[in-house]
């Protein structure tokens, strides 16, 4: 069975509360509600929720005012990442551009369909589910890079001492047994050297291996994601 995604809900109004709770509770979410800005706040630290759904216009804090807080002060770094869908009874085109420019992912004007506001929902819980995948792939590649850089580098300490024991071996083969202790001895430190690093590239591969396969588990494909939205949610006639 799939997670059910949470969704603080942010209304000064009750009857907006308890509307959206049975439905999108009858639709499989987990809601959760807040009647002011500064519970808002308070609630989205307490639950990290999957979306909020935010109204504009409340006493007190207002909804841009709460959307500043999250995206912009440090205590809310942790929750920073959580989208916001905004409701405002106004239609103002200055008004929506603040918004997403505070980091609103979508604004919906009251009154609304409920159909409307659901496909919405859905859109912003798509687009987030795939940055969420993008974000796991790219630091699988850092891994990915950094396992490289690690065996080039290893790759290159080898090749400089087989480069010296060879101009070793070289002069032993001119002067027979004259530089034959010197050579033993050379060959000795740098193979004790290149074992040594061996040792440790190995124990980094692992490590980035252990990572990488641990994040790969975690990877969902964007086709799956589309999926997951497409049709799981209908709106109740």
């Amino acid at each position: 069975m799939e997670n059910s995604e949470r969704i603080l809900i942010v209304d000064d109004e009750q009857i907006n509360l308890e509307f959206f709770e049975v439905m999108l509770s009858k639709l499989g979410f987990t809601v959760y509600t807040a009647v002011d800005g500064e519970e808002a706040l308070e609630r989205v630290c307490e639950l990290e929720p999957d979306l909020i759904i935010l109204d504009n216009i409340m006493p007190g804090m207002t909804g841009w005012e709460v959307t500043k807080a999250l995206k912009q002060e440090p205590e809310y770094a942790s929750v920073r990442a959580v989208p916001i869908v905004m409701f405002s009874a106004m239609d103002d085109i200055q008004d929506k551009i603040e918004g997403f420019e505070l980091g609103v992912e979508d604004y919906i004007t009251k009154p609304f369909n409920f159909s409307e506001v659901l496909a919405r929902i859905k859109a912003v819980l798509r687009h987030r589910d795939m940055s969420e995948e993008v974000r796991k792939r790219e630091h699988r590649l850092r891994l990915v890079e950094s396992l490289n850089d690690a065996l080039f580098s290893f790759a290159e300490s080898v090749s400089d001492r087989l480069e010296l024991i060879h101009s070793e071996a070289e002069a032993v083969n001119a002067s027979k047994s004259e530089q034959a202790e010197s050579f033993v001895e050379t060959v000795r430190a740098q193979t004790t050297g290149t074992r040594g690093e061996l040792e440790e590239l190995r124990k980094r591969v692992d490590s980035l291996r252990a990572e990488q396969d641990t994040i790969k588990q975690q990877e969902t494909s964007v086709d799956q994601v589309a999926r997951r939205y497409h049709g799981r949610f209908e709106a109740t006639p």
